[in-house]
């Protein structure tokens, strides 16, 4: 029994004497890895932040390509008959159409 109060008392000297350094420490502890909103969580949730953001831009991106083409495509009768004749393959039905594939 006499070595267990020995021991007591050495550990209550020694946090007495680092009681900050100990609470510094635990606090840390459960800031970066204990907490629900712990730093490592905090870090991965602003690198998922980035990476929407990123896409958000390149969406917005497209739908402004998208709207001018729709645009050209409501005021150009021209552009319409663009699109259908490389994309869709049509034509006038005195026209003849050839399609050269290249192989690589």
């Amino acid at each position: 029994m006499g070595k267990f109060i020995t021991f007591l008392q050495s550990a209550f000297y020694y946090v007495c004497r680092h009681k900050y350094l100990i609470t510094l420490s635990t606090f840390l502890i459960i800031i970066v890895f204990l907490d629900e909103n712990n730093l490592l969580r905090r870090f991965a949730h602003e690198r998922e932040i980035h990476d929407l953001n990123e896409e958000i831009a390149k969406y917005k991106k497209m739908y402004e390509e998208d709207t001018e083409r729709l645009n050209e495509l409501n005021t150009n009768p021209e552009a319409i008959e663009k699109i259908a004749r490389e994309k869709y393959l049509m034509k006038n039905p005195d026209e003849d159409i050839y399609i050269f594939e290249e192989d690589h």
